[in-house]
């Protein structure tokens, strides 16, 4: 069940679900998801020099990343065929009996912009902000500016609480995160035993 905006606004006051800032309820709130808002800073690879990447030496990788901040009243000029990871500027805290889904804004998906390659998934216990894979489908550079609503976030009731929910015991990479995250996947267990 996809929580309303009734149901949203009522987990928002009773404080486990939680999204700060929520600075414009009557803008960001709609029918049955939360608008987020783009960060200022952006991770950008570096395409010339990447040889190869392995995802069990990622470290090695993210040497060929370099981070952008643009100010609040510039631009981040993604061009076709690019890759950037961005944040929201909102942190998301999900309680233990709900999952949220992020997604891109339709108007920015028809300008070709996608806002997540496969991670769309906030899942129950995550708290933190949320790292966003932005691409450029399309034959124009696409001008996206700090502040503008991004993503939308939607919640769906499980049917029960998760009994380990991320960032419990699970040793969670993402927990917490502020700001764009690059890969930790060489942190995962198949690639440190």
């Amino acid at each position: 069940m996809i929580l309303s905006d009734t149901d949203i606004l009522h987990r928002l006051e009773q404080g486990d679900l939680v999204i700060d800032p929520l600075t414009d309820i009557d803008q960001q709130v709609q029918p049955c998801s939360v608008d987020l808002r783009l960060g200022s800073t952006f991770l950008e690879f570096n395409r010339t020099q990447i040889p190869c990447i392995h995802p069990n030496n990622v470290d090695e990788v993210n040497q060929y990343v370099s981070e952008t901040h643009v100010d609040n009243d510039s631009e981040f000029i993604l061009h076709p065929g690019e890759f950037a990871l961005a944040t929201t500027i909102e942190s998301v805290t999900v309680p233990d009996d709900l999952v949220g889904h992020v997604e891109g804004r339709s108007s920015l998906g028809r300008l070709a912009i996608i806002i997540h390659a496969t991670a769309g998934l906030a899942d129950a216990g995550y708290s933190g902000q949320i790292t966003l894979e932005l691409s450029n489908l399309g034959a124009a550079p696409v001008a996206l500016t700090p502040g503008m609503r991004i993503s939308q976030i939607t919640f769906t009731q499980m049917t029960s609480p998760a009994e380990r929910p991320y960032g419990s015991e699970r040793g969670s990479k993402y927990q917490g995160q502020s700001g764009p995250e690059p890969s930790r996947i060489g942190d995962d267990p198949e690639f440190t035993a």
